[in-house]
């Protein structure tokens, strides 16, 4: 086809769409957008967990030990944003205050960074458990 046909061609099709009431077949944005998920950090930088050994316990109790370690909840942060726990390897998003271990065996699991080496676990609706983990030895 000629350049002029073409360009009459879309002339044309950009002023029937003008003068069409309503949006006529526009794709409505709002609806094909996904749906953002509850587990996912929203806001904040990203950022990493310095590296090294993670062991996580409960809380004891006065009669006992001060905690009680939890052996299954340790894991090791590496480089690359990954990690390495009994159970396997995944990898992990930090953003803000909050982790979230997107793959591997503990997927899904949140966590809040309570400080340099201190992480607390939330639980699926967001609240804070007793579970506490804290860096015990350099990383790589």
């Amino acid at each position: 086809m000629k350049t002029r046909y073409i360009f009459l061609l879309v002339v044309s099709a950009a002023a029937a769409a003008a003068l069409l009431p309503g949006q006529a077949s526009s794709q409505d944005r709002e609806a094909t957008r996904p749906a953002a998920s509850a587990a996912v950090p929203t806001g904040g930088m990203l950022g990493i967990l310095r590296h090294g050994n993670w062991e996580c316990a409960l809380p004891g109790d006065a009669g006992s030990e001060a905690f009680v370690p939890v052996p299954d909840e340790a894991f090791r942060i590496g480089t690359a944003s990954s990690y390495e726990s009994p159970a396997g390897t995944g990898i992990y998003l930090l953003r803000g205050r909050e982790v979230l271990f997107t793959r591997g065996p503990k997927k899904d699991e949140r966590f809040k960074v309570l400080g340099e080496n201190t992480l607390q676990k939330l639980n699926r609706d967001g609240s804070v458990s007793k579970l506490i983990c804290t860096r015990v030895g350099g990383g790589n």
